[in-house]
């Protein structure tokens, strides 16, 4: 069975090079700049700039971003039919690429590049025209349950274009920056009681403190230099959740002060199998959680100040981002497509004015 898409070979055999594979050289190049950069604490830096998708319409352009996680089951708890409907709402919207909150391949991560898993579980869903964009992925838990470097491999890049996960990031759009954080290192249950789980701690331990040390010195030299007219952080754990696994503790006491010192606007995370949007009642930060992209925890929530929770839905879909220079539009979808909830840092302004 081939796991080509014939969409990313358009262009290609006329001397061209389509989109999908100019994005995957600029891939191979940042990565491999990571790579050497890593040992300089710095984090990588890509652009996103080639899609047919972006506009300089009003001159500062606008943006279309939509935004899965915890989703790779191979299909099953409705991860099928929520890739569907991803195919049919970012056509409708013209994305301009994905953004996955993490927990890429249940229950384990993947077991090495040659995993057939990485087809069974996004290469062969994912199949939609609308969706033959740039992915950028975090690391969730359950990855971190697998080979580590699978992920974070080109082998993969080479298997299906579309493909990026690096622990930590930014991504620049010109008109947004997108800090991508690699959060799970921050629990420490994972280190102190991993229960009967194995996880991949290669290139972690032994100095786990360092590692984590290094990476917020870095976000927040990253952020503090920030010029975007929007800023928004992307984890795998929650910061703030009312869903099963709830606050996010170390990552409330260690990363959202220096989200709230930088005027962050978003901060979008997986990890609780829901849609939730929370208001900080202390910054303009929004706390958007977007987990729901196959087995959803029905009935699973906590009580919350109805101030602060905007909305919260314990089935399955995605959110898109739909970016402007004058405003940031979040909107939620079900598993059908039905618009579940919208907010816009429009409403934010006047309520606040």
């Amino acid at each position: 069975m081939s796991h080509h898409h014939p969409q990313q070979r358009v262009a290609s055999s006329r001397g061209g090079l389509s989109t999908i594979n100019k994005m995957r050289v600029a891939v191979v190049l940042s990565v491999v700049w990571f790579m050497a950069a890593a040992a300089v604490a710095e984090l990588p830096r890509l652009e996103h700039s080639g899609s047919k998708y972006f506009k300089a319409g009003n001159g500062d352009g606008s943006l279309a971003v939509l935004v899965v996680g915890d989703w790779g089951r191979k299909g099953a708890y409705n991860q099928t039919q929520v890739a569907t409907q991803m195919g049919v709402t970012a056509e409708a919207v013209k994305i301009d690429f994905v953004i996955s909150t993490g927990d890429n391949f249940y229950d384990d991560g993947l077991t090495g590049v040659h995993d057939p898993n990485f087809y069974h579980s996004f290469a062969d869903i994912y199949t939609a025209p609308s969706l033959q964009k740039q992915w950028y992925n975090v690391l969730g838990n359950h990855d971190y349950r697998g080979n580590v470097e699978a992920q974070l491999s080109t082998t993969l890049q080479e298997k299906d274009p579309r493909w990026l996960c690096i622990r930590s990031f930014i991504l620049d759009t010109k008109l947004a920056e997108f800090f991508f954080v690699d959060t799970t290192p921050f629990s420490d249950k994972y280190f102190t009681d991993p229960e009967d789980h194995v996880y991949d701690w290669s290139g972690l331990l032994p100095d786990r403190a360092t590692y984590l040390s290094n990476l917020l010195a870095d976000l927040d030299s990253a952020l503090r230099s920030s010029k975007a007219r929007w800023k928004i952080v992307v984890g795998h754990h929650t910061i703030k959740s009312a869903g099963h696994h709830g606050n996010t503790v170390e990552l409330e006491a260690q990363l959202l002060p220096i989200l709230e010192a930088h005027d962050v606007d978003l901060y979008v995370n997986g990890h609780d199998h829901c849609l939730e949007h929370i208001s900080s009642s202390r910054t303009k930060l929004q706390f958007l959680t977007s987990g729901a992209g196959s087995k959803a925890w029905k009935g699973d929530v906590s009580s919350w100040d109805p101030k602060e929770m905007k909305f919260y839905y314990d089935g399955q879909g995605f959110m898109t981002l739909q970016i402007s220079s004058d405003e940031v539009r979040v909107v939620y979808y079900g598993i059908d497509g039905e618009v579940l909830h919208q907010w816009s840092t429009s409403e934010m302004s006047v309520s606040r004015m």
